[in-house]
């Protein structure tokens, strides 16, 4: 079977953990703050803050910025379940707008028609490596006053206009497995705010500046050195790398050319570093997804249940009508997507894809796909 995704680790990352278990210093400790440093340039941002993981990085920022009862965050059903549970974790109320056809990032033009005088955050969710409109989302946000919180989760390296993501606002990356950039589990968060990033630093160290005096609620939410020491291997990778999945993704391109499918649209001001490559077809998706299976090629549904009608957002009243939303989660799957997806590999998924879509497809079906919401493309 070829898998949906594979860590780059090789001998660097190896070597880099066996000097931190050799050291005797496991905790966090200068790997961290090395890591941490180096993310910050990386990014372009004064603040850079280690964190367990990707969902404890955005609780972090929402309870940095003092989320309670009666806030409003603006954001998106089609993310993974972390970018409301960490909304929900403060108190606050998550509000959801559609995306928009073909990109699935957050649709910025829907946005202002749900500022109310209770929001105080829009959190867009850069998708699958591609950023959402930060030129619209940053302007709407200067004018309404409001803090951006960019999920991240899937973007390192992803610029709209130049500027990487993560620099707009405050952002949160996961260092999960599969990501672009992986610590195995951990997080990062970025931010200007310096006062932002010292209560950051007190609650992800149960409150402590000093040993045994906490002067804030705080938990333990620390990276290791160990994790580290593989985050600065895989930040030393993390150009090379996407580059590779870039040149994955317009190989994807030019074979699914003439297919009745939607290949990932990419506007002109930003970049795509491919955390998923990620196709639409009109029909049938199941069974393209099992005819795959058959051939050895894997596959992934994101999101199968947008967040939006998940049963606890629904047990509180969140629900909300997302059109476009509802038509990807029915009709999107996500392909073999790796920097180390060897070409021969990638020509026996483009085969299968090629023959489960035309199986599955009626002749006729030429163009645009049949029922995909307006703008949608090829």
């Amino acid at each position: 079977m070829i898998p949906l995704a594979r860590p780059d680790i090789g001998p660097e990352e190896i070597a880099a953990v066996t000097d931190v278990l050799e050291s005797g210093m496991l905790a966090s400790g200068r790997r961290v703050l090395e890591l941490e440093e180096r993310f910050a340039a990386f990014i372009g941002v004064t603040h850079a803050i280690a964190v367990s993981n990707g969902t404890v990085a955005l609780m972090c920022v929402f309870q940095g910025l003092g989320l309670g009862p009666g806030d409003e965050i603006i954001t998106v059903g089609h993310t993974f379940n972390a970018t409301v549970s960490s909304i929900l974790s403060t108190g606050a109320t998550p509000v959801f707008v559609d995306i928009e056809p073909g990109t699935y990032v957050i649709d910025a033009e829907r946005i202002e028609a749900a500022i109310t005088s209770r929001t105080r955050a829009i959190s867009p969710v850069h998708l699958f490596g591609l950023p959402a409109d930060m030129t619209a989302i940053t302007a709407l946000a200067d004018r309404h006053g409001l803090a951006i919180v960019e999920d991240a989760c899937q973007a390192h390296a992803a610029t709209v206009a130049g500027r990487r993501v993560g620099s707009f606002g405050h952002g949160a990356f996961s260092l999960y497995g599969t990501k672009n950039m992986t610590t195995g589990e951990g997080g990062l968060i970025t931010t200007n705010d310096g006062r932002l990033a010292d209560w950051i630093r007190l609650y992800r160290n149960q409150g402590m500046r000093e040993r045994y005096r906490h002067e804030i609620l705080g938990y333990n939410f620390r990276l290791t050195d160990l994790a580290a020491a593989i985050g600065l291997c895989q930040l030393d990778k993390l150009e090379r790398n996407t580059a590779r999945r870039q040149a994955i993704a317009a190989r994807y391109d030019a074979a699914f050319a003439d297919l009745p499918i939607e290949t990932p649209v990419i506007p002109v001001d930003r970049t795509h570093v491919f955390h998923q490559y990620t196709i639409a077809v009109a029909d049938d998706r199941d069974g393209i997804v099992a005819d795959l299976a058959a051939a050895g090629v894997a596959t992934g549904i994101y999101y199968p249940i947008p967040v939006h009608r998940q049963p606890y957002v629904k047990e509180r009243g969140l629900g909300a009508d997302l059109p476009v939303t509802d038509w990807a989660s029915e009709h999107t799957l996500s392909l073999p997507m790796y920097p180390s997806l060897a070409e021969d590999d990638q020509r026996v998924v483009i085969a299968a894809v090629r023959a489960a879509v035309r199986g599955r497809t009626p002749a006729a079906a030429t163009g645009p796909l049949e029922g995909a919401p307006e703008g949608a493309s090829r």
